[in-house]
């Protein structure tokens, strides 16, 4: 009687045990396919929010007394250095958008 309890129990742990392991040990397709890269304007404009983002985060922070001027004012550097680098950027692929015209794709250097 023991030996069937403990061949049950072992039994239902290594089935629970094989449940979760599954998703690990089997190939995935999201693994499988590369991801696609984005395009330059995408990148710029993630770029730009993440940078908007961070500004108000660090704005909030200064606020709450996290963060000191110093910290502050080094930050905000930082983030709209990126963030006017990502607004030129915009710019420049929205010009060479117009001058191309609008059949033809643009070539950036």
């Amino acid at each position: 009687m023991t030996f069937l309890l403990y061949f049950t129990g072992l039994l239902f742990i290594g089935t629970i045990a094989a449940f979760v392991a599954f998703p690990l040990l089997s190939p995935s397709e999201e693994r499988e396919a590369p991801a696609e890269p984005d395009s330059q304007a995408t990148r710029w404009e993630k770029q730009k929010a993440d940078a908007y983002a961070a500004l108000k985060e660090a704005e909030l922070d200064l606020q709450m007394g996290k963060l000191t001027d110093a910290d502050y004012q080094s930050l905000r550097e930082k983030y709209e250095a990126r963030a006017l680098e990502a607004l030129a950027q915009l710019d420049r692929l929205s010009q060479a958008k117009e001058k191309t015209g609008p059949g033809r794709r643009p070539v950036l250097s």
